[in-house]
Order: structure tokens, then sequence, then C-alpha cells
């Protein structure tokens, strides 16, 4: 099974603001941090928080943040939902399918079943189990806040 680019951008993101929890962060951070480009990132960042996994905000202050807390949000769900658009074979797509085979054919069930099996494996794994207290990633992910400077009078 081979997930979509689009999948592995979203749990990046999803990894990055779980990283930075308590912040907003921004695209061009996450694109710098997760080697990514930023115009991959917008289309998935938009989806996440049409799924209700990212809050947006615009804005000259704007940024995202997780919607909900690390230990809600369960891989199987990303994945489900990132994934649900995109057939796994060609006879599980109504519109593309050619296959002469599809009325008879026994692999397609197979196939179903070995997905969802796949996706199952995951729906126990929180964020939060692949965020929380992993040092390299922490090392990797966390952007420090910079703070203004002050200005000295003369």
């Amino acid at each position: 099974m081979r997930l979509t680019k689009r999948s592995n951008i979203s749990m990046r993101v999803l990894m990055f603001c779980g990283i930075n929890d308590g912040r907003l962060v921004t695209k061009s951070e996450i694109a710098e941090a997760c080697n990514t480009s930023e115009n991959h990132l917008a289309q998935v960042i938009n989806r996440l928080s049409q799924l209700g996994f990212l809050h947006t905000q615009r804005g000259r202050n704007g940024g995202m943040r997780l919607s909900r807390p690390m230990s809600e949000i369960m891989v199987g769900d990303v994945f489900r939902a990132i994934e649900s658009g995109v057939p796994i074979t060609e006879c599980f797509d109504a519109e593309e399918n050619t296959c002469p085979l599809i009325d008879v054919c026994r692999l397609r069930d197979v196939i179903a079943r070995a997905t969802e099996a796949f996706y199952a494996s995951m729906d126990d794994v929180t964020l939060a189990d692949l965020v929380c207290e992993n040092d390299g990633l922490n090392a990797l992910l966390t952007v420090p806040i910079s703070c203004p400077r002050a200005v000295a009078d003369a």
C-alpha cells in the first residue's frame, strides 16, 4: 500500500503543530522545517482545517494550531479522511474502472479488507503518541519564539 504525498504532508503539519503547541505556527515555518513547498502546504492546511484537525487564523499575526488536543487526534482518522477520495486500485474508482473482472473478482474484497486493516492498525495511535516525549522530533521541529527587541532611547 502506498499513501499519497498529501497524507505524508498532513502528518508533518499535525506533528509540527503538536510540537509547537500553545502558539500559532506559520506555513513558512512548517515548509522550512518539513522540507515541503508552501503550495502543497496551502492545500493540505485548507483540507485539515475543513476536516476539523486545524484551526487557522488569517491576518498579519495569523497562523494555525491544532483544533483539539493531540490525544484526540487519531492517526487512522487522519489517513482515512485524507485518503478517502483516492481509490486504492482501479476497480475502486467508479469513473475510471476499465477492469472486465469487476463483477466476478474476489481480489477486490480482499483488498478492501486489507485496506481497512491497515487503517484500523492506526486507530489506537494518537498524535500525542507520535509527538510527546519524542526528543528527536522536538529538536527538529521546535521553532524558538522570537520576542520583539526593545528599542533603547538615545
